[in-house]
């Protein structure tokens, strides 16, 4: 064995943050001061080394001198707690007004999974995967987001599994909420996969079953859509690149949801964005 040093490569600040809700945590818990292995901001570097992309929680356990066991349940507290503090859809679309928008993308993802296989039947009848997602082909888990055009991710949604399409997805977690707002001054654009998504949700025109190409101006619409769009696009890859822990998730898949949440907010703190109307 040869011990070497390593450097995290986040921010001081986010660490004592995310240490700053632990110790929240534990004063809700009413938790013994002293009784933990690990301080509140040893506890967040350990929780941010695994976001980073280090899985193997025995390695991290190990760094920290604490058990295998322990360091499962110090990142899994440290998942609901910033987890706890991701807005929900109103309050992303009541500060995406706040702040003048002039529109948001909706998109969908599926992150990835090994862990999960269970089975239902599908609306055809037929047995299936439920976790599974032809979309991928892979195992894996249904995340709905709002993002500026810019690309900045707003708001995601809890998990569904990978096997449900990305409307469905958007008509549990989305859609409801985003009507009075896109029906307004707050148009969503979208991929054609939610096409015939609802009022105000734009989306691009599909080509006629009869081989006929679309009119110019049907055609110049779908690029404008498109070319808008495009940007906005990258705000999963925000996530996923910066977090590298969503690029496969190895615990449930029921915990995506909050994982991806967690990542939201953290990604908030590193541009700037205020986090105290969470």
């Amino acid at each position: 064995m040869i011990p070497h040093r390593a450097t995290l490569d986040v921010s001081r600040e986010l660490a004592q943050y995310t240490g700053r809700l632990l110790r929240a945590g534990r004063l809700l818990r009413r938790t013994p001061k002293g009784s933990r292995a690990l301080s509140c901001f040893w506890q967040a570097v350990l929780i941010l080394r695994w976001f980073r992309g280090e899985h193997d929680v025995c390695k991290l356990a190990r760094d920290h001198a604490i058990s295998r066991a322990t360091g499962y349940r110090y990142i899994h507290e440290g998942i609901h707690v910033l987890a706890a503090q991701a807005p929900g859809l109103h309050q992303a679309l009541d500060r995406a007004r706040a702040d003048g928008l002039p529109c948001l993308i909706l998109d969908g993802t599926v992150i990835l999974t090994d862990r999960c296989r269970e089975q239902t039947t599908s609306v055809k009848g037929r047995p299936i995967d439920v976790w599974y997602s032809g979309k991928v082909r892979h195992h894996g888990g249904n995340v709905q987001a709002l993002f500026t055009a810019g690309g900045m991710p707003l708001w995601v949604s809890d998990v569904e599994p990978g096997s449900m399409h990305d409307l469905d997805a958007a008509r549990i977690h989305a859609l409801p909420g985003l009507y009075p707002h896109a029906a307004r001054d707050l148009p969503v654009l979208a991929d054609a996969g939610y096409e015939a998504a609802g009022i105000g949700i734009h989306t691009p025109v599909k080509h006629t079953g009869d081989g006929r190409p679309l009119d110019v101006g049907t055609r110049t619409r779908n690029a404008l859509l498109r070319g808008l769009r495009c940007l906005g696009e990258r705000g999963f890859a925000l996530l996923t690149q910066r977090w590298r822990v969503l690029q496969r998730i190895t615990v449930s898949p029921s915990r995506i949801g909050d994982i991806i949440k967690a990542t939201l907010v953290l990604t908030h703190f590193e541009h700037g964005i205020s986090l105290e109307s969470h």
